[in-house]
């Protein structure tokens, strides 16, 4: 799906999470991508549970192969904010924004799914779901005042992948809370899914 460095990258990562016990998801554009239209990218989106402790291990798994700021880590975790972690070989970026305890948020890790992503790797990695990716890529191209036609692309492509297999009254329920009703109307025309 992606080139090799990012999910090899990736996969680091996770491990060290998995070793933690740091509940994750993988979001962003590899997310829209494993449901929907694959899109190239340079870096990794990850949310993440995870308490001081956690973090403070972390640091000490990835030094030797990541350039780790501990002081980022614990003041994003503290603020519920994010830290990046770079790949010190190839320089690839993976973002990690901690979980914020929201309702929304909540149900996305309730919903969570384990896929494989390349047929060369047997790991499994942790996304939302395709209703969730395309809500949170909806929320955010809202938020950036629709600016990131990138987000909406990725909105149209899971959209044109998983049809019917999608649960429309959950998509609209959410889109409705998040205030993305409108944005999720205008993606079913443009892919042209007749709502019930």
């Amino acid at each position: 799906m992606k080139t090799p460095d990012i999910l090899e990258v990736t996969l680091k990562v996770v491990k060290a999470f998995d070793n933690l016990g740091i509940e994750y998801y993988i979001g962003g554009s590899i997310a829209s991508s494993a449901y929907g239209l694959a899109r190239s990218t340079l870096d990794v989106d990850m949310v993440a549970n995870m308490n001081l402790d956690q973090g403070q291990a972390l640091e000490e798994l990835l030094k030797k192969e990541f350039y780790v700021d501990i002081d980022t880590i614990i003041k994003a975790i503290a603020q519920h904010s994010s830290f990046n972690l770079i790949h010190l070989d190839t320089m690839l970026k993976i973002d990690v924004f901690i979980h914020r305890d929201q309702p929304f948020g909540n149900h996305v890790f309730k919903r969570r799914e384990e896929k494989h992503v390349s047929e060369d790797i047997p790991d499994k990695l942790y996304f939302p779901s395709p209703e969730d990716i395309i809500l949170i890529k909806l929320d955010w191209y809202k938020s950036a005042e629709q600016s990131l036609s990138n987000q909406w692309n990725d909105v149209l492509g899971v959209l044109k992948v998983q049809g019917i297999k999608l649960d429309l009254d959950y998509l609209k329920m959410w889109a409705k809370e998040l205030g993305v009703s409108e944005l999720l109307e205008r993606a079913f025309v443009d892919v042209g899914i007749a709502e019930n």
